[in-house]
């Protein structure tokens, strides 16, 4: 044990790498629950859409969500949330699932919505990768 400070000394870089690695490690785990989004499988979201009535929120730019996207999701970038306040107000009442391409931009989307108004966020965890995995629809714009 009272070699571990000399082994730091000796090996600045290597202990700066490990402790940046932990600190990523514990931001992707815990970086969803910190932002207060709760994390749902694609099957959870089906459920949740179709028995609590829930709103699903497609955040990616629109020629992606026009190559396919879910079924009754409503387009909404990021960028474009502050001139679509009226209609994102209407969802303040109901849950509202965010969905991206991979489940990472979610979490960055989230604080767009949280200052318009909506406090009951859900995001698919691992996006449209993980609904296409999960072989769910999706449905594409002609």
């Amino acid at each position: 044990m009272e070699r571990i400070p000399e082994f730091v000394a000796n090996h600045l870089f290597l202990f700066a790498l490990l402790v940046s690695i932990l600190m990523l490690l514990v931001w992707n785990l815990w970086g969803a629950v910190m932002s207060g989004l709760t994390p749902l499988t694609p099957r959870e979201s089906v459920r949740k859409i179709n028995h609590e009535g829930a709103v699903l929120v497609d955040i990616r730019k629109p020629d992606s969500y026009s190559q396919g996207h879910i079924l009754g999701a409503t387009n909404i970038p990021p960028e474009s949330i502050g001139t679509r306040q009226q209609e994102v107000a209407k969802y303040q009442a109901q849950d509202v699932i965010l969905c991206c391409e991979h489940g990472n931009d979610s979490l960055r989307a989230a604080r767009l919505f949280r200052a318009q108004g909506l406090n009951r966020l859900f995001f698919i965890k691992g996006g449209l990768q993980a609904w296409r995995n999960a072989n769910l629809p999706l449905v594409k714009d002609s």
